[in-house]
């Protein structure tokens, strides 16, 4: 401590680095609002969502093959129309000379053909 600073200023901290890491190491964090039905049991492992959750999510953002036969790669999924629609137009900047296309289950709803030249 400075000579001349009040003892309100005198703050100790100490971290165990290795106890930390190792912590973090075997739990993944989930990052969710309160009041959810899985709150109550933090032991619980944490599991990647099955193929039924995915099948779930209506809107797709798909990117095509160079001949527009088949969908060469989903590049988003999601619930939500808005995000479907941002993912869809970040998607025509990142690919511009690509097919891409939006679609709400089995409905395409936004196509970008890249250009014509």
């Amino acid at each position: 401590m400075k000579p001349g600073m009040p003892p309100s200023w005198k703050i100790g901290y100490h971290l165990d680095l290795d106890r930390s890491r190792a912590a973090f190491a075997r739990e993944p964090f989930r990052l969710a609002p309160g009041g959810e039905p899985d709150d109550g049991d933090p032991a619980r492992p944490l599991r990647s969502p099955g193929r039924a959750e995915r099948e779930d999510l209506p809107y797709r953002v798909e990117l095509w093959d160079e001949g527009k036969a088949s969908v060469e790669q989903v590049l988003a999924v999601t619930a939500n129309g808005s995000i479907g629609y941002a993912a869809f137009y970040a998607a025509t900047r990142e690919f511009p000379h690509r097919y891409v296309t939006l679609r709400h289950k089995s409905s395409i709803v936004s196509r970008w053909n890249g250009p014509g030249h």
